[in-house]
């Protein structure tokens, strides 16, 4: 049986933007087919019974494709098939037709596979996934959370967005265990350069809560409603305004500040053998771009025209008269080009040589074929960072400059939604408060710096590593079992001193593994009797106790003797 069709006079397409957390800007529609039940009868007689499901899906979202196309819209378009479907990948034909009839550029169409993931074949739903890939389209992954999406088959299938189902959005504002799960989706994105979307966002609550999980793009109708219309000039302006105050401190998920990725908007493009004329029209049809972007067939960035440059040339004496017939390119000067895992810090440290009259024009991301993903704006780039800035220092203990412990406990819910076996560790300084005693506070502030310093400097040279300072001699760190070893030594091997004096050290370490342990509160209580345990042994002491045994071996320092206790006993090992 043929491909299934479906008329466009029979069916209703509704947009609805993906914008950008940090910008405000949309960068992407979704277009969403509904059919009338006239359409749907007609749909019924048209699959028969052979794959039924898929070729329906494989129709509607084909339909979408040429719907959007009669746009000509510059934003991409996402439509939408379930995993079954591109589990036939013999059924996908029709999609990677519309794209080619649609006149859309393959990567501007993204394909969201949806619910159901459950009794795929995987080799066969791998190789659909290949076709599109080859066809050029992108992937995203849809509705994350409820739907039981298998996380080895996200890693296996390394799409470009992963998209929060709405069920999970609205209980972030509420649930810590549901924030945990975001922030771990976003932690895996990060891992396989992916960027997490947020959908059906109805309140301000959800949307400060997706950010602080770590989302990069958001959809709903607190931001835009979807329409019979694409609504590319759509912003935050209030909602971001208010959004982007740094009233929650949360701590980055990332060191080195935001990516490029986290500010792009969608560029105008056009082939470089355009005309000036051609691109003026361009400009003149989107008010809101500042620039083209003149691409050879592959995508790839081979000139640059700036909006203000490129239209003062055109209105100057002459201008038009001598252009409008030549090519754009006469007029347009090279690309400042990034890649998606630039820095915003590393892009302004590269625009800090640029010559004055350039340094604001856009900045064109490629992906690692060196094809457009977008542009972003110098301006976006720096508000961004200026945010991360504030918020990663308002998280900053001030005598040791390292974060608070909520950071560490972010990575261990990472850790544990990951199903990561780690180690826990709490540090802290034997007799402190004899240190304040005897040689002041500015004695015990400069040996909780030094601790700090060896923190940092240990967090440097294993990477994996947190560690966060908890407040007054109590630091906390997760580190993966291999980095525990080095760690210790160099921290417990390290003298310190304060008011002439040598200090000794208490490290209490708790080896935690997903199923084992709740959440970063039950790792805490945990901790606390090894912590006592460590205390009480003479000299500089390292303990560990493990989630399945009540044994504690002593790793440093003497044992304790065992004295017969009533009731339950823990038993205790020598040093090893």
């Amino acid at each position: 049986m043929g491909a299934v069709a479906v008329a466009l006079d029979h069916v209703r397409v509704s947009y609805q933007p993906l914008l950008n957390l940090h910008t405000g800007g949309v960068v992407a529609m979704e277009a969403t087919v509904r059919v009338t039940a006239r359409t749907a009868d007609d749909l019924r007689r048209q699959v028969g019974r052979e794959n039924p499901r898929a070729r329906v899906d494989v129709a509607l979202a084909a339909t979408a494709i040429r719907a959007a196309a009669e746009y000509r819209t510059a934003l991409p378009t996402h439509v939408n098939l379930a995993a079954s479907t591109v589990d036939r990948p013999e059924e996908l034909g029709p999609v990677l037709d519309a794209v080619r009839e649609g006149g859309h550029r393959p990567r501007d169409v993204v394909v969201e596979i949806g619910a159901p993931f459950d009794g795929l074949a995987r080799a066969d739903f791998i190789h659909g996934l290949s076709l599109l890939r080859r066809a050029g389209l992108r992937v995203a992954f849809d509705d994350l959370g409820d739907a039981g999406t298998p996380l080895g088959l996200i890693i296996e299938a390394g799409p470009e967005l992963l998209k929060l189902d709405a069920a999970t959005v609205a209980r972030l504002p509420d649930a810590a265990a549901q924030r945990a799960v975001a922030g771990s989706i976003a932690h895996l994105a990060s891992r396989i350069g992916a960027q997490v979307v947020g959908i059906g966002v109805a309140t301000e609550a959800q949307l400060t809560a997706l950010r602080a999980a770590g989302g990069h793009l958001a959809q709903g109708d607190l931001l835009a409603p979807a329409s019979r219309r694409p609504l590319a000039a759509a912003t935050l302006s209030e909602t971001m305004t208010a959004l982007i105050e740094p009233e929650s401190a949360v701590s980055p998920a990332r060191d080195p500040g935001p990516l490029v990725t986290d500010f792009v908007h969608a560029a105008t493009m056009l082939r470089e053998d355009v005309t000036a004329h051609t691109a003026w029209s361009a400009l003149a049809d989107r008010p809101l771009a500042n620039s083209v972007i003149l691409t050879d067939e592959q995508r790839r960035p081979r000139a640059f025209l700036d909006r203000t440059r490129f239209l003062l040339s055109l209105s100057g004496p002459h201008g038009h008269a001598l252009y409008t017939r030549r090519l754009a390119r006469r007029l347009a000067d090279p690309p400042f080009v990034v890649r998606a895992d630039c820095t915003a810090l590393g892009l302004l440290q590269m625009l800090a040589g640029v010559e004055r009259v350039r340094r604001h024009d856009d900045i064109v991301v490629v992906d690692d074929h060196y094809a457009v993903l977008g542009v972003v704006q110098v301006g976006d780039v720096v508000r961004g960072l200026v945010d991360h800035q504030v918020r990663y220092a308002t998280a900053l203990n001030p005598l040791t400059r390292l974060p608070g412990s909520d950071e560490v406990g972010q990575d261990i819910e990472r850790r544990l939604a990951a199903g990561e076996t780690f180690a826990v560790g709490w540090l802290d300084v034997d007799g402190f408060k004899s240190v304040n005693d005897t040689g002041g506070f500015a004695a015990g502030n400069e040996l909780i710096r030094a601790l700090g310093r060896a923190l940092t400097d240990v967090a440097a040279t294993l990477p994996g590593v947190a560690v966060g300072h908890v407040g007054g001699d109590d630091f906390l760190i997760a580190a993966g079992l291999e980095q525990l070893g080095p760690l210790a030594s160099t921290l417990l091997d390290t003298p310190f001193t304060a008011a002439g004096r040598e200090v000794t050290l208490s490290l209490a370490t708790l080896v935690c593994s997903a199923g084992a342990v709740r959440d970063y509160r039950d790792v805490s209580a945990r901790l606390a009797p090894l912590k006592r345990h460590a205390k009480a042994l003479p000299g500089t002491s390292w303990v560990m106790g493990r989630l399945d045994t009540d044994r504690v071996d002593v790793l440093r320092g003497s044992p304790l003797p065992a004295h017969p206790r009533p009731g339950r006993r823990r038993h205790v090992s020598g040093a090893r």
